[in-house]
């Protein structure tokens, strides 16, 4: 099935987690791409390391998939700017999906998106490029995913809602069904929205705020 060889880009939590999924689906890392990598770690430690992101251009577009292992931080826009910029030059990521989620079969699954351990993607979901559906997370029916969300471990998103680009929604939040949320949006861990919300809007339990420009 996988006849090129796997590089994942970055080598802390996130990237192990993602190695853990490809092995347990016997598919065989070939390099980390990362500075830094944990040399205790059993799944990162023995693996081939590019210390710069730029020695993956010494293979061609056909003889690699690259793996996004860069951690999804609100604010912190890197894993959307090493997806923006390996596509733009021709470079394709792999979608992951672990055998322990359950995904439907009359869902849209875009490009690079990595749905972990325990996820639910129900009936008519769509999941833009790029994004992480984490750890137990439930994306309900009819629900509409932007590109480079990042859905936190156990976060509900009821049936029908909608996410813009670059979202945030945190551990333990939840959506009710039909929301729709802006770009650049951040909802905090355990928050409940029951509201629109426009974009570069910040969603606590406490209140909700416009994020300041950077």
């Amino acid at each position: 099935m996988i006849n090129r060889k796997v590089i994942i880009i970055g080598g802390g939590g996130h990237a192990k987690a993602l190695a853990d999924i490809l092995k347990q689906q016997k598919i065989d890392i070939f390099a980390i791409s990362s500075p830094k990598v944990d040399k205790n770690s059993v799944l990162l430690g023995g693996l081939k390391q590019f210390l710069n992101d730029s020695d993956i251009y010494q293979f061609s577009q056909k003889q690699i998939w690259l793996v996004n292992g860069i951690g999804s931080i609100p604010g912190n826009s890197l894993r959307a700017e090493i997806f923006q910029k390996f596509r733009k030059d021709g470079y394709e990521f792999l979608t992951i999906i672990s055998a322990s989620s359950i995904v439907s079969d009359y869902c849209r699954i875009g490009r690079g998106v990595q749905i972990m351990p325990g996820a639910i993607i129900n009936v008519d979901a769509v999941i833009g490029d790029n994004t992480i559906v984490n750890t137990g997370a439930l994306v309900e029916h009819d629900c509409i995913l932007g590109e480079n969300n990042h859905i936190a471990p156990g976060a509900v998103i009821c049936g029908g809602s909608t996410t813009k680009a670059n979202v945030h929604v945190g551990a333990g939040a939840s959506v009710i069904q039909g929301i729709k949320i802006g770009e650049n949006s951040i909802i905090g861990a355990g928050t409940s929205v029951v509201r629109n919300l426009v974009k570069d809007s910040v969603c606590t339990p406490a209140a909700i705020t416009k994020r300041l420009p950077i």
